[in-house]
């Protein structure tokens, strides 16, 4: 279908009720965005973003308790990029902030370099933030092996990783949970497989289509998710099978469960998820940082974040948990253009490259409601 027209008029025709389908990956987010996919929809069928920012998605909370361990004597804080420009409580203070205030922070661009840095470094501290979801959580596992395996035993870990599944079902058990078909996250269902989201329509009867990212994927699973709700047959349905088989990458999933298991997370937005998130497992506990600091560094890490989140902001405005939600749209916002942007956001919604503000600011223009 390469007719704009013509695409917008056989949904129209397929579908008459209203529709809201929620894509769940941030990849996704921008290549609506960019593509401007939106524009090409009949009006009764609406996207919705939600929570999959692994950055957007980290709670507050946590992001006070890395900027006060950025702090400490003798730790180096490794990265990646996005994480650094996420503001804390304190509005201007953030890891890039800290970095111009002397603080120890470097852009990694995979965890296995947060062991070469460690190698190169052995001094110091070395703390990765593992921040991601099962795209990234095998990567993370190896890198634990591989510290391992290298004796670099000053490499650490600080453990944000999410799992999608919980955060879903959350989502869904919400009194104000409105939607009717999920775009599933192609990335993560390389690792999970398909059959990851089977629960969708199988407990819930909500259409699920696991999606790839160029344009005309997400035309295609945005028809067969229509198509399943006008026929009254939700399933799942893998669009994305030039990467992702039903059972998922074996060998990635097998060195996530050797290294990590399921634990309570908070998630911002969501607040606190059973088995959501992801904590190593006792036989590698000695690569937590929580585990290595001393009583005394990790008093003055929880009580100096606790301090700043109690503290008037206006970090505190951001209805970034309610745009991971699916709540508000970026856009009507009161604060999107004008005292959030992305040279000087509120929250990591405007930040993370994945981020459904950020998307909506530089795709969408401030004036245009999408």
């Amino acid at each position: 279908m390469t007719d704009p027209a013509k695409y917008k008029e056989m949904l129209a025709r397929l579908c008459s009720r209203k529709i809201r389908i929620m894509e769940v990956c941030g990849t996704h987010t921008m290549a609506i965005a960019k593509a401007g996919i939106r524009n090409l929809l009949p009006d009764n069928i609406k996207l919705i973003s939600g929570p999959g920012c692994p950055v957007c998605v980290t709670d507050q909370q946590d992001i006070d308790r890395i900027l006060e361990l950025s702090g400490l004597e003798d730790i180096i804080i490794a990265s990646y990029g996005d994480m650094l420009r996420v503001p804390g409580s304190i509005r201007g203070d953030s890891l890039l902030a800290r970095k111009a205030k002397g603080a120890q922070v470097e852009v990694v661009y995979s965890p296995v370099d947060a062991v070469e840095l460690a190698l190169r470094n052995k001094d110091k501290r070395v703390v990765f933030i593992g921040v991601g979801f099962e795209t990234t959580a095998p990567g993370t596992a190896s890198a634990v092996l591989y510290a391992e395996e290298k004796g670099a035993k000053n490499f650490f870990l600080l453990s944000l990783m999410k799992r999608v599944e919980p955060s879903l079902r959350a989502l869904i058990a919400r009194p104000d949970f409105n939607i009717d078909g999920f775009l599933c996250p192609g990335h993560v269902a390389t690792i999970t497989g398909a059959n990851a989201f089977r629960f969708l329509p199988e407990e819930y009867g909500l259409p699920a289509v696991v999606s790839g990212f160029e344009a005309e994927d997400i035309l295609l699973s945005i028809y067969e998710i229509t198509r399943q709700i006008a026929q009254g047959e939700p399933g799942i349905f893998n669009e994305y099978k030039r990467a992702v088989t039903d059972e998922g990458n074996e060998a990635a999933m097998e060195t996530l469960n050797r290294v990590f298991e399921p634990a309570e997370a908070e998630w911002r937005g969501l607040g606190s998820i059973a088995a959501s998130g992801l904590k190593l497992r006792q036989e590698y506990g000695r690569y937590d940082i929580i585990n290595e600091l001393t009583p005394e560094e990790l008093k003055n890490v929880l009580e100096k974040a606790r301090f700043n989140k109690m503290s008037t902001s206006e970090t505190k405005k951001c209805v970034c948990g309610d745009v991971i939600c699916g709540i508000i749209n970026p856009l009507r916002c009161i604060m999107f253009g004008k005292v959030c942007t992305p040279a000087n956001p509120l929250g990591p919604c405007m930040v993370s490259s994945e981020g459904s503000c950020a998307a909506a600011y530089k795709y969408c223009g401030v004036n245009q409601i999408i």
